[in-house]
């Protein structure tokens, strides 16, 4: 099931100029699992909660959470193409704006 999710993810990766190995782009594989399974750990938080009754406190404010700038949905649960990043508003977003926001959660 997620090797097909994978080796699209290398092909487009690869496909980039500069890209001669697996190495040169393994980080961005990287960070985009981990910012799915970040959203992903956020959802399940809060179901976790709507289940006990609580309300849950998201880790990451709205603007930053995947569902809204890589994978914004339509009112039919579609994803929304006209909503969702891609091309160099992407690549700004994420470098100028999303880097930027999650390194406040590293630094000492």
């Amino acid at each position: 099931m997620f090797e097909q999710s994978f080796k699209n993810i290398d092909d487009v990766l690869y496909r980039d100029a500069g890209v001669g190995t697996v190495l040169d782009y393994i980080e961005q594989t990287s960070w985009i699992l981990f910012l799915k399974y970040l959203n992903d750990f956020e959802e399940d938080k809060k179901t976790e909660a709507a289940l006990a009754g609580k309300k849950y406190e998201y880790i990451i404010d709205p603007k930053y959470r995947w569902e809204i700038w890589a994978s914004p949905k339509t009112t039919g649960g579609k994803l929304d193409h006209n909503k969702a990043l891609s091309g160099n508003d992407l690549i700004n977003f994420v470098d100028h704006e999303l880097f930027p926001y999650l390194k406040k959660f590293f630094s000492i």
